[in-house]
């Protein structure tokens, strides 16, 4: 999960933030101002300070926060002059907005604050529609307004052309004041709260904030989003009365508390109206006392009453945001927050202190307890001194010789018994103060004079025994006061006054001990250690260490300047962009501390073994085991063996859908039958048990003949295939049905690693495995044999073995260094940790570590189709011969709301279904597009023409995973490439490339076979969103913009990692391209409507090509390996039974003197989605043809079915 930021502030109005990743409060250095509260998101903070102004603090990112300013020149001809400034007086201003009807001259736009600045002057825009215009960038048309054309014509009478000017947010995490545009300034404000960026994702970064005066009026900011995050005025909403509190959810929730006590909600907040359209009253949760505090996330709802109760609203949701009743939680706050997740923070009543509401879930909205965060701040140094002088003191031993101590099960014992001793066991001895006498319940009044540390010179063990033996076990510190409210429900905290460690544990924590520690262990006179720490300023404590040593032990503490009780007193806390949730690993409460780290800190005490000590008595017993193992193994040599072959059998019942028609699903026995050899080699067989005209029969497939185990898209049934070489060239492969999900998991694991111990492969991909992805998100590799591009008898691909990796996306890109990415079907983006196994793979086939939790989140689509009559107009009343009024994109399958269900059983749903208005070609307000008839071309807006029309709906479901892959925040992508490189070339810096979901092109730095995340995203300038890009050999960098538009990255280099210019690529005639792949010396690119082209003339002196060459047609996805191989993945291709889409080809006679190859061989399919080959870098061994006088040549491999060029994967 990406790192985010909790922002809180104290009492003193200073401004603290605590990263999910960090363990202590970052105070905001550059807040000159004291700030009263704040409301955080997950790009941004906004704030409100002393002076009752409005600040803002944007996240710095690796993506810039830039805004396109354009206006338009506009001209018009004449027979004198020729086109020329002077326009009639009915036409619109020279320089204007695109509509023509405002007056818009270069020198009137300005910045809108201090906090942007202009990248550059203003150019001329020379593209029209992704095409180059004539030097000049001028676009013709007969008359304004009309359609503009970028070639000039016999009546072209009037033109314009597009001037650009891009200006930058430059007040990156800095506080900057947000300007006022009005002239009349709203009274100061008191509140303030920001959300609702999940009612529309356009425009990208959209914000609602809302904000309260001191008179009690509530006003709204209009325009916050991405490219504008300051926003653009205040606008004032009408109110039933006076309010003091408001908040604001990432949804469509908003409620706010009123003067008298009860809450109002916003109703009618939407996409097109962020703003709401009337409020709703709901009363106090208490009838005799009033609200004063209310927080809102996606369908939760927390109060605070006056009396510092704590309250939760059940039955709140999108439809009913009201809600239905209260329930009242235990707890006494004095402000409450939720976060991303419905997260709650509040800050409690008593001692002023964070606190995080643990297990909130989906499930269980109200969460279980109060627990506090007990982090310092970075100013503090408090917080280190009980522990941090607790190991210092384990080295001051009063005796003669130091000994390390060697029972663990000791220290265990008293680490278990030291809570029921109190909170620290005191040495009863006159001599040396204790500390422990003073004061110690939370109280601010300090001490007049600390006593003065005084050790006495000790150089016999009878002032030990001494002191172990009046030494009282059951005796508790006078310092055990606690200052933990009273709000805790299943676990109690730890007190904040505590002056002694509260037991060993605790002293030997290393969350506390500001980190680790190297204290100077001596067993010489203590009065010489005495005088050096007292120059330091330390006072003496005492603290029971019998869990240490069998001696007695004192701890030198240093003097805390700021006082041991000292807290942080906190007064707001926003946690608006701290993304958590219920599985996430925080390190904010450091007071419980287990057994693993406390045998660590005490062996890291250790004085008498050393590291050499302990390497040699490692190999000693090393050693010892191996003469053991080995004298045992020669007493029994001369035995024979007893087994030579064991078999085992594992059996259960499935459904098989039967290869005969008519095709269906019928009740099976499947048995697997696994016998090892006694060298050690397995092998197994599938047998599948069935009834065909009451004969029993049976069906099998030898476990190395398998090829790949592919768990399948079913809605109902838990599928999973299995394909075998014969069974991939018939695309009918043995599908079989678990009855639940962990039946087909242990299945698919068990032989999963069958076929792999049967071959041989265990452990991570190597760098040069070819990765694919289906399209159901399941991830597979296979390891290439170096015949796989041999010439002229390749290996064939459907004899190639995949075996499946954790996790969950939808492409994957590599390379052969070892640098391997991943971007999920939510738009995150992944990388490999070089684990493997994961997801279902658990055991010795799964790393144990590089394992980590993978999320993704899809959307699904059904669409509500309507036809025009001339009495009702639009209904869903359609002719016989019309689509389902709801059914999925192609009208064949009707899909309703309540019969739609996930992909699969593992997904689940996390919204409701709502009109999706990010559909191509454009919608009405409403979401409609429109057409003549079904089906056909749809546009966004009604003609007279158009009898049709419909709208997609879309609901997101979520599926959790596990695999080796570690998120890459915080930028969506939506493509990716990988320098591919040769075997023998050393790359130090790995170019990667990288699309964002809005259409940005970015470079990540940093990027090595160490490091293979990078360091931070370098924005490319682009003048319009792009949709796949491609890095090959010398940096050679291809992309295709959203339009179809081919584009060549100019100059690109390891000096010059971005290159410095687009240069514009015809695409092929009539067609608009949309996926690239480039490799050594050819370029291949993949159009809309499936056609595969070959980019002719691509020479080191002219990247760029001259002309596109058909190849093939069928193509979904193609991907081009570093010595030029093609693969790509096909549709359409003719299997035994049917059509088989998604298959992955292999081109066939790929040479450098022929690069376009001969044919196609085709492999493993259906249904995959992606492949990529840009890692195998091995080079085919050299084959010796058969000399033409032989007299009987044969081919080493049968004769395989492929198709001429030209129609390679045709119908």
């Amino acid at each position: 999960m990406p790192v985010s930021l909790l922002w809180a502030v104290d009492v003193y109005g200073r401004v603290y933030s605590l990263s999910t990743a960090g363990q202590q409060w970052e105070q905001c250095r550059d807040a000159h101002l004291e700030f009263k509260r704040v409301a955080s998101a997950q790009q941004c903070c906004w704030g409100i300070a002393c002076d009752n102004s409005i600040y803002l603090n944007v996240h710095a990112s690796d993506l810039p926060v830039r805004y396109q300013e354009e206006t338009y020149e506009n001209q018009r001809w004449n027979p004198v002059d020729g086109f020329s400034e002077r326009l009639l007086p009915s036409d619109r201003w020279q320089w204007s907005d695109v509509t023509g009807l405002q007056h818009q001259p270069l020198d009137s736009f300005q910045l809108p604050s201090s906090s942007w600045e202009w990248e550059a002057d203003w150019y001329v825009d020379e593209n029209f529609e992704g095409e180059p215009t004539e030097k000049g960038g001028w676009n013709y048309a007969i008359d304004f307004p009309a359609t503009y054309t970028k070639d000039k014509k016999w009546n072209s009478c009037v033109r314009r052309r597009r001037w650009l000017r891009y200006r930058r947010y430059k007040a990156m995490d800095t506080w900057a004041k947000i300007p006022s545009q009005q002239t009349t300034l709203p009274d100061p404000f008191s509140d303030i709260t920001c959300g609702g960026w999940e009612i529309n994702e356009e425009p990208r970064g959209r914000l609602s904030l809302w904000a309260v005066s001191l008179q009690g009026k509530v006003w709204f900011r209009e325009g916050i989003y991405h490219h504008n995050p300051e926003g653009t005025f205040w606008e004032e909403v009408p109110l039933p009365g006076e309010v003091v509190q408001i908040s604001c959810g990432p949804g469509d929730l908003v409620w706010a508390v009123l003067w008298e006590g009860q809450l109002i909600v916003r109703e009618g907040i939407s996409r097109d109206c962020p703003k709401g359209t009337s409020w709703a009253l709901v009363e106090s949760p208490s009838p005799d006392v009033g609200a004063i505090h209310v927080a809102v996330g996606d369908s939760v709802v927390w109060a605070v009453t006056k009396d510092n109760k704590v309250w939760f609203r059940r039955g709140v949701n999108s439809h009913n945001p009201c809600g239905s009743g209260w329930i009242s939680m235990v707890g006494e706050m004095i402000m409450i927050n939720v976060g991303l997740n419905d997260q709650v923070w509040a800050i409690s009543c008593e001692d002023r202190a964070v606190y995080f509401r643990q297990g909130v879930t989906s499930s269980e909205l109200s969460g279980k307890t109060w627990k506090a965060i007990s982090v310092p701040r970075d100013g503090d140094r408090s917080h280190s001194s009980a522990s941090a002088n607790s190991l210092q003191s384990a080295g001051c031993f009063f005796c003669g010789e130091v000994r390390a101590q060697s029972s663990v099960s000791d220290l265990e014992s008293d680490g278990e018994k030291g809570p029921a001793d109190g909170p620290g066991c005191v040495v009863a001895s006159a001599s040396p103060q204790s500390f422990a006498d003073a004061p110690a319940d939370g109280s601010s009044d300090p001490p007049a004079e600390a006593p003065k540390a005084r050790i006495p010179k000790v150089t016999s063990d009878s002032f030990i025994s001494e002191l172990v033996s009046d030494r009282e076990p059951g005796k508790a510190s006078r310092a055990a006061g606690s200052a933990a409210p009273a709000v805790l429900e299943e676990e109690s905290l730890a007190g904040e006054g505590e002056l002694s460690v509260p037991s060993a544990a605790a002293a030997l924590s290393p969350s506390q001990s500001g980190g680790p520690l190297d204290p100077q262990w001596s067993n010489v006179d203590l009065e010489e250690a005495q005088s050096q720490q007292a120059q330091a300023g330390t006072v003496l404590d005492s603290v029971d260490t019998c869990s240490l040593s069998s001696v007695a032990t004192y701890t030198l503490a240093m003097e805390d300047p700021y006082g041991a009780d000292e807290r942080p007193l906190w007064a707001w806390v926003s946690g608006g962009g701290c993304s958590v949730d219920s599985h996430s690993q925080l390190n904010w409460f450091n007071s419980s501390l287990n057994a693993s780290s406390l045998v660590q800190s005490v062996q890291s005490m250790s004085l008498s073994v050393t590291p050499a000590q302990t390497a040699a008595w490692r190999k000693q017993i090393f050693e010892q085991l191996s003469e053991r193992s080995k004298r045992e193994m020669d007493n029994f040599r001369h035995y024979e063996q007893a087994i030579e072959q064991s078999v085992w059998v594992k059996k259960g019942t499935m459904q098989w859908w039967r290869d005969w028609k008519p095709h269906k699903w019928i009740d099976v026995h499947f048995a697997f039958e696994q016998f090892s050899g006694p060298e050690g080699n397995k092998d197994g067989i599938l047998f599948i048990y069935y009834n065909h005209y009451e004969e029993k029969k049976y069906l099998h497939a030898f476990i190395n003949e398998v090829t790949i185990l592919v768990p399948v898209l079913n809605d109902s049934k838990h599928t999973f295939a299995i394909y075998t070489p014969e069974r991939t060239k018939q695309r009918w492969p043995i599908r079989v049905a678990a009855a639940t999900e962990l039946e087909m998991h242990d299945w698919l694991a068990l032989l999963s690693v069958s076929c792999c111990d049967s071959r041989g492969i265990q452990g991570p991909p190597s760098k040069q495995a070819i990765w694919s992805v289906t399209c159901r998100g399941d991830i597979f590799v296979s390891e290439p044999s170096p015949a796989l591009e041999a010439t002229p008898y390749p290996t064939p691909c459907d004899q190639m073995f995949w075996r499946q990796v954790g996790g969950h996306l939808r492409m994957v890109e590599c390379n052969s260094v070892g640098v391997v990415w991943g971007i999920g079907y939510d738009h995150t983006a992944w990388v490999n940790t070089g684990g493997y196994g994961g997801g279902f793979i658990q055991g010795l086939a799964s790393s144990t570590d590089n394992i980590y939790t993978q999320t993704d989140v899809k959307s699904v689509y059904i669409y509500e189709n309507q036809r025009w009559n001339p009495v009702t107009g639009y209904t869903n009343r359609g002719l016989p011969t019309d689509r389902f009024m709801w059914s999925d994109a192609s009208g064949l399958h009707e899909c309703t709301k309540t019969n739609t269900k996930p992909p699969s059983p593992q997904w689940t749903w996390v919204s409701d279904w709502a009109v999706d208005y990010s559909v191509s070609g454009g919608t009405d307000r409403e979401g409609w597009q429109y057409a003549a008839d079904f089906p056909a071309s749809y546009h966004g807006y009604k003609t007279m023409k158009d009898f049709v029309r419909r709208r997609r709906w879309a609901r997101k479901c979520k599926l959790s995973t596990t695999g080796p892959w570690q998120e890459v925040p915080p930028i969506p992508l939506s493509d990716v490439t990988i320098l591919p490189c040769t075997a023998q070339s050393g790359v130090d810096v790995v170019p990667l490339w990288a699309i964002s979901n809005k259409g940005d092109v970015l470079c990540r730095l940093g990027v090595t076979a160490l490091t293979p995340a990078g360091s931070s995203w370098l924005h490319v300038g682009t003048d319009q969103p792009f949709k796949s890009i491609s890095i090959g050999a010398a940096s050679q960098v291809w992309a295709i913009a959203r339009d179809g538009s081919a584009f060549y990255r100019g100059s690109v280099s390891p000096q010059s990692p971005a290159g410095d210019c687009w240069y514009h690529i015809p695409s092929p005639a009539k067609q608009k391209l949309k996926q690239v792949s480039v490799g050594r010396t050819s370029v291949y690119t993949v159009d809309e409507n499936g056609n595969l082209w070959y980019r002719q003339g691509v020479t080191p002196s002219y990247p760029q090509g001259s002309s596109w060459e058909h190849i093939s047609n069928n193509v979904r996805k193609v991907s081009l390996g570093p010595l030029d191989q093609v693969w790509i993945i096909a549709d359409k291709v003719q299997g035994s039974h049917s059509l088989s889409c998604g298959t992955v080809c292999h081109r066939l006679g790929v040479q450098p003197m022929e690069p376009k190859g001969q044919s196609w061989d085709y492999g493993i399919g259906g249904g995959w989605d992606h492949i990529t080959v840009r890692g195998n870098s091995v080079e085919p061994p050299r084959i010796r043809l058969p000399s033409l006088t032989d007299p009987s040549p044969r081919s080493p491999l049968p004769a395989r079915s492929s198709e001429a060029n030209g129609n390679a994967v045709g119908c």
